[in-house]
């Protein structure tokens, strides 16, 4: 069975149905006993229902500006 901190690690990636079967078994094995590990999908998918209901919020020009700045920052790879 995984770790905590590997099932953690796999946890968006899992939630978006992007890992291999052999995974996607893992992890759930790994969540049939672990409550701690449950109780972190239960908060990744509320986080991802919130996000994905202010997805339609249209931020103000400089707030904008500045999260595509640090997020620059944070990924330099990811700069368009």
């Amino acid at each position: 069975m995984i770790s905590c901190s590997d099932a953690v690690r796999q946890l968006w990636d899992y939630l978006e149905d992007e890992v291999v079967e052999r995974d996607r078994a893992a992890v759930e094995e790994h969540l049939a006993f672990c409550r701690r590990c449950c109780g972190e999908v239960e908060f990744a998918q509320e986080l991802r229902g919130l996000l994905a209901a202010a997805a339609d919020i249209e931020l103000p020009p400089t707030v904008e500006a500045r999260l595509t700045a640090t997020l620059d920052e944070l990924d330099p790879d990811s700069a368009t």
